[in-house]
């Protein structure tokens, strides 16, 4: 490989932006280890639930938002399935879960960051060994997002529903507004969505 096509490789799929994900390991009880370890190797997604109104109307969108940073439609659908299903699995609005990868990853699938965070939502190996298996690959689609979304559910849940602060903890940058900033701005600017049914009633 050039020097050249190898620098265009590690800009496309390694190096991730500034503000990429370093979570911060933490003992966890062992109740919990147990929870978020249930929740991790919970039965894999259910096709049905994606074959609702809003599911197909979220897809479609958010699909539109998005041919520009991921182009092959195919694999844009399996992704926006994935974060509407594990967003919602985590009790997390899926526009928010687009923000945060938006700034963690820019959507890049083999994102790494220089603390060794990996993929759309980048997501530290530690994991793995907390709650995961040794098989789990972090550059999977579906086992991204089922972490990534787990993880921030945990840290939601920590700071009693306080998204700021479990944003902050989901960087690793607890106290520091920068980042959830990014984030929320990112969900507010290109993620946000309601559905026509709800601006209709919105109008009324």
């Amino acid at each position: 490989m050039s020097k050249l096509k190898k620098l265009l490789w590690l800009t496309l799929f390694c190096t991730a932006p500034a503000w990429a994900g370093a979570q911060k390991y933490e003992p966890l009880s062992a109740s919990v280890q147990a929870s978020l370890s249930k929740a991790i190797s919970d039965r894999p997604v259910d096709s049905r639930f994606l074959e609702s109104g809003a599911a197909r109307s979220w897809i479609a969108e958010m699909s539109r938002r998005l041919a520009r940073r991921v182009p092959d439609p195919e694999f844009r659908d399996d992704l926006l399935g994935t974060v509407y299903y594990e967003a919602s699995r985590a009790g997390l609005e899926p526009d928010m879960v687009m923000g945060l990868m938006e700034v963690e990853s820019g959507f890049r699938k083999y994102a790494v960051s220089s603390a060794g965070a990996r993929g759309f939502m980048q997501v530290m190996p530690f994991w793995i060994d907390l709650i995961g298996a040794p098989d789990h690959n972090l550059f999977n689609l579906r086992i991204n997002l089922r972490y990534g979304c787990t993880i921030l559910r945990h840290y939601l849940d920590i700071e009693r529903g306080d998204l700021f602060r479990a944003l902050g903890r989901y960087n690793g940058s607890l106290g520091q507004p920068e980042y959830p900033n990014m984030v929320l701005a990112a969900w507010k600017n290109h993620w946000t969505f309601e559905p026509a049914s709800r601006q209709a009633l919105a109008g009324n």
